[in-house]
């Protein structure tokens, strides 16, 4: 699936993965492909993303908000 973490500096990742792992308001959550289309608030804590090669990338956030929507991942993080 396509994702980005974008802020409102600049965009922290670009590219495809398999999965991506989320602070939500109710604990964290994933997301893989073609997942459900949907819409979150995420709170402070570490994004996790791993690609194909099941490689894990970290990215700490202080919040924001994920769109999920055909196979499409956005996160804008602050």
């Amino acid at each position: 699936m396509k994702v980005e973490v974008i802020t409102p500096d600049k965009t922290l990742f670009s590219g495809e993965l398999d999965l991506v792992k989320v602070p939500g308001i109710d604990g964290f959550f994933e997301i893989m492909n073609f997942h459900a289309p949907m819409v979150s608030i995420l709170t402070k804590g570490e994004i996790k993303l791993v690609d194909h090669k099941k490689q894990e990338q970290f990215l700490e956030i202080n919040g924001g908000v994920i769109e999920v929507n055909n196979n499409v991942v956005k996160i804008l993080a602050e």
